[in-house]
């Protein structure tokens, strides 16, 4: 099964610059890549990036209680028929959003679900779906690393759960090397969001071990030569 590779990025430069890559299948962004690239008005931001791109892209709410994520969620749908309304699985307190993820999944809006980190959740969002409306479940895996948890066995549960929906979709997030690129195919993920920086070393796959060796070696030399060490 194919793995698309979607680029995780808000930069407006940037998003023109990987719009143009084939490689590029789609986009995510979060409130913190929108600060990071200096967004001030989130809608109109959102739109600006609509201008660019026509792939599938994300973007996220940011309310914290059910009523105002669903407005935002409504409003933020009605920007393009590529976008999917991101809403976390829970809010700052640790509660489920499964009554706005049921809500907005019954009117047929696409969504990404993220901050999963357990099959447990996955589980918890499948029961509140449809089988036919497109949905995302965003599964962050560098950051469950960061903490010395293993994600690789929440993602085997969770595409395994997910395998009578044709309509979801397993995305590998937080991505910390190139190849997680690889451990997600490997898995059967369906999406894998890459920061920008390593889509492009995920181009330059299948160098041999040989043209490592030399390209490594080779730095080593120039760097010797340009601080001019002697012994």
């Amino acid at each position: 099964m194919k793995t698309k590779i979607f680029c995780d990025i808000a930069e407006l430069d940037k998003i023109k610059r990987f719009n143009k890559k084939k490689i590029v299948e789609g986009f995510t962004t979060n409130p913190s890549l929108m600060r990071k690239a200096g967004a001030k008005n989130y809608s109109k931001y959102c739109k600006d990036i609509l201008k660019i791109t026509n792939k599938p892209i994300s973007f996220e709410v940011f309310a914290d209680n059910n009523m105002e994520i669903i407005d935002q969620a409504l409003k933020i749908k009605e920007w393009g028929k590529n976008v999917y309304v991101k809403i976390p699985v829970t809010n700052s307190k640790g509660k489920f959003l499964g009554n706005p993820i049921k809500f907005l999944n019954n009117k047929n809006i696409k969504l990404n679900i993220t901050a999963v980190y357990s099959a447990s959740q996955t589980k918890q969002i499948l029961k509140m779906i449809n089988k036919k409306t497109k949905l995302i479940i965003s599964i962050f895996a560098g950051r469950a690393g960061d903490v010395g948890k293993d994600p690789i066995p929440e993602f085997k549960k969770s595409i395994q759960l997910a395998k009578n929906f044709k309509n979801v979709e397993i995305l590998w997030a937080s991505v910390r090397e190139p190849y997680n690129y690889l451990q997600a195919k490997q898995l059967g993920c369906h999406i894998i969001t890459v920061p920008p920086t390593l889509i492009k070393k995920i181009q330059k796959f299948g160098k041999s071990f040989n043209q490592l060796t030399i390209e490594t070696v080779k730095a080593f030399l120039v760097d010797s030569k340009k601080s001019k060490f002697t012994i």
